[in-house]
C-alpha cells in the first residue's frame, strides 16, 4: 500500500538523513479523543479506558498516514503551512503490525460497560478497533495507520522510532510548495538512497482545491 506522511522540513530532513520515521505514543496525538472514541458516560468505564490506554502506551505506538497527497489542510496541518514535506512510504500487510484504514464516525461507539470493566480482560482486537475510529470531521485526512511495537528509543530525547526497511519502504518524496528546499539540500539528506528515490515539488492547482505536481523544472531550483 502507498501511504503519506506529512512533516515539517526540519524533522522532515532529519527522518531522511537517519532513515527513520519517528513512531507516535498514544499520549501524544493531537485528537484528545484517540482511543476514547466509545461513550463513557459509565465512570467505571472512563476508569478502564483511562487504564487501558496508560498500557497501551508502554508497549505499541503508531505510525500515522494518509493514502493521498493533494488535500491542501493537510499541508496546512501536518507540513507547516505548505513549507514543509510529504514522505511517501510502500507498506506491505506483515503479521507483526496491524495497517488499517480509520473509521469516522459522528457518534461515539456504544460498548457494553460490564465487559470492559477489567481494563487487563479486554480483547486486543476490540482495543484496536477503538485505536481506528475517530470524529468524522477529521475524515479529510484520509488516515491509514499501523499500529507497532514500541523498540527503538532514542534514550536522549525520550522517542521512538521505525526504521526504514522493507516493511517502511521510502518510495517518494514531495517538496511543498512554499518549501525552500533545494534540490540539492534534498538530494544530500537523501543521501544513498536518492537514486531509487522519485522526489519533485508541489504546487497549487490553477482549477481546483488541490496540491499537485509542479511540472515545470525551472521553477524548483
Amino acid at each position: 500500500m502507498r501511504v503519506f506522511h506529512f512533516v515539517n522540513e526540519e524533522f522532515g530532513l532529519e527522518d531522511l538523513r537517519r532513515h527513520r520515521l519517528k513512531i507516535a505514543t498514544l499520549h501524544e496525538l493531537n485528537d484528545p479523543f484517540e482511543l476514547f472514541g466509545v461513550n463513557l458516560a459509565d465512570e467505571s468505564l472512563r476508569r478502564a479506558f483511562r487504564v487501558m490506554k496508560d498500557e497501551l502506551a508502554l508497549k505499541r505506538g503508531l505510525l500515522c498516514f494518509s493514502r493521498d497527497w493533494h488535500n491542501p489542510v493537510q499541508w496546512s496541518h501536518y507540513a507547516a503551512k505548505h513549507t514543509g514535506l510529504c514522505l511517501g512510504f510502500d507498506i506491505p500487510d506483515a503479521p507483526d503490525q496491524i495497517l488499517g484504514a480509520v473509521t469516522y464516525s459522528r457518534k461515539r461507539l456504544v460498548v457494553e460497560a460490564e465487559r470492559f470493566r477489567n481494563p487487563s480482560e479486554i480483547p486486543a482486537d476490540i482495543a484496536i478497533r477503538f485505536l481506528f475510529t475517530k470524529y468524522s470531521h477529521l475524515r479529510y485526512e484520509n488516515e491509514v495507520r499501523s499500529f507497532v511495537t514500541i523498540e527503538h528509543e532514542d534514550t536522549e530525547k525520550n522517542l521512538y522510532f521505525a526504521e526504514f526497511s522493507e516493511k517502511l519502504r521510502l518510495a517518494v518524496v514531495i517538496v511543498g510548495a512554499e518549501s525552500s528546499v533545494s534540490r540539492e539540500t534534498l538530494r544530500n539528506a537523501l543521501g544513498d538512497l536518492e537514486p531509487n528515490i522519485q522526489a519533485f515539488k508541489a504546487r497549487l492547482a490553477f482549477k481546483t482545491f488541490r496540491v499537485v505536481r509542479q511540472r515545470n523544472a525551472k521553477l524548483w531550483v
